[in-house]
């Protein structure tokens, strides 16, 4: 009967599911290659005018890192018709939000209006591509606010190193291996014409995709404000992206970092993973959250909580368009070593690569991917980045409504082939991310 109970209570949750979270759009494309996503939900009266352009730190020259996150500022300096120091201005004094983020793929700018200032927002983001100001008085300026956010996040974070550090031993030939905030000295040494032809290059709508999300009360008149201010803007030239093909990994990677601002030395397991557009990384997902991803997860109940090893055990799969990378760390409680944990992990990932997980532990993951799926589409915000993703990076919307129906296909002999498969100690990297000695002296 529990069994039953329980089997119920699933198929209710994937059908409830699947019929709240139907998320209805229409796209197309302008004359001048800028996809188009229009999502209505009038629910609340917001609106989000957002764009998400297709470059990021890995269509960096190497000798110039940095300039994808850089634009995240520097297009807020001002346009032609905007003055320097007023858009913010504009946004707050009509009622709404801003921000943007970058990733090794992408760049990503919104605004969060209330849905009578639809065209307001359509009209700001149309002006960062037809007329951004790139002048060195921005460039001065933005150069540095990334040096404090740098020293913010990175130089001057507990751990804040721990990705870069991973990625630099991950990737030899691929610009992942390389951080989204870049070189200092890059972006010292760059001309204003380096920024200026980034910006030539890759800020134009055929490398751009327009998401309008929220209350669209009039469907007509938005696809009307929209080629009144986007249509008009000139197609760039076609971007040649190269493609980077990273070796195998074939024998265990053993570094170290030090860190200056830690004092508890942590150990990092990563693995190279395939792209997050593939089934492998679906996969591997559950794997992660399976082995590390919470307290009830098998490797904090164990580590953690039953043999008092560690402070903290965690993991999180890095998904990215050409590749991925899975990083398992551990904080060791005295008097467990590193070594220690090392053991404990490799005989946890054994297990999965040897036995079936059960139908109950199955269960339980497609269930908190269904939580996750809902929580990422409960706001006008989160719908409207993951229409962007899917079309931008995916290369299909509609995975915004069919992408849980893979992780529902999953099987548990996937699963134990997909530790099999990735997860062996000849592929992958050893981090010993210590204390600096000066540090560790005093």
């Amino acid at each position: 009967m529990k069994n039953s109970l329980m089997a119920l209570t699933a198929v209710l949750a994937l059908s409830a599911t699947a019929s709240a979270q139907k998320v209805a759009f229409e796209e197309y494309d302008l004359d001048n290659g800028m996809h188009v996503i229009l999502h209505n939900d009038p629910s609340a009266p917001v609106v989000i005018t957002s764009v998400m352009y297709h470059v990021g730190a890995k269509d960096e020259n190497p000798e110039r890192t940095g300039f994808a996150h850089f634009f995240e500022h520097l297009l807020f300096e001002g346009t032609k018709n905007i003055g320097r120091g007023e858009w913010f201005k504009i946004v707050t004094s009509n009622g709404g939000v801003n921000n943007a983020n970058t990733t090794e793929d992408r760049t990503y700018y919104y605004e969060v209006f209330p849905s009578n200032n639809l065209e307001l927002g359509l009209w700001m983001e149309s002006e960062r591509l037809m007329h951004p100001v790139i002048n060195q008085i921005g460039v001065n300026t933005q150069n540095e606010v990334v040096k404090e956010e740098k020293r913010l996040r990175y130089d001057n974070s507990p751990y804040g190193e721990l990705i870069p550090a991973v990625k630099r031993q991950m990737f030899k030939n691929h610009p992942y291996r390389w951080t989204t905030i870049g070189s200092m000295d890059h972006l010292d040494a760059a001309t204003l014409e380096e920024f200026q032809a980034f910006n030539k290059k890759f800020y134009v709508p055929n490398n751009a995709v327009l998401v309008v999300a929220g209350d669209l009360n009039n469907i007509p008149k938005t696809k009307e404000w929209i080629q009144k201010y986007f249509g008009p803007i000139k197609r760039g030239a076609d971007i040649k992206r190269e493609t980077f093909v990273e070796a195998p990994i074939t024998k265990t990677i053993h570094a170290t970092h030090e860190d200056n601002n830690i004092q508890i030395p942590m150990l990092v397991n990563s693995y190279r993973t395939p792209s997050m557009k593939t089934r492998d990384a679906r996969v591997l997902d559950m794997v992660s959250s399976y082995l590390s991803d919470g307290k009830s997860s098998k490797l904090y109940k164990k580590i953690v909580d039953e043999k008092k090893m560690a402070l903290q055990i965690g993991a999180f799969m890095y998904g990215q368009e050409d590749y991925g990378t899975y990083i398992v760390y551990g904080l060791p409680q005295s008097p467990f070593t590193a070594e220690d944990l090392q053991k404990e992990i490799d005989t946890e990932i054994v297990k999965l690569q040897t036995d079936l997980i059960s139908e109950r532990d199955l269960q339980m993951l497609k269930n908190k991917f269904d939580n996750q799926f809902v929580q990422a589409n409960a706001s006008v915000e989160g719908v409207a980045d993951n229409l962007a993703t899917y079309y931008m990076l995916y290369g299909d919307v509609n995975l915004i409504n069919t992408e849980v129906d893979m992780y529902h296909s999953i099987t548990r002999e996937e699963i134990r082939e997909a530790a099999k498969k990735y997860l062996n100690p000849n592929q992958r990297l050893i981090l010993n991310y210590v204390p600096a000695k000066d540090k560790a002296q005093n």
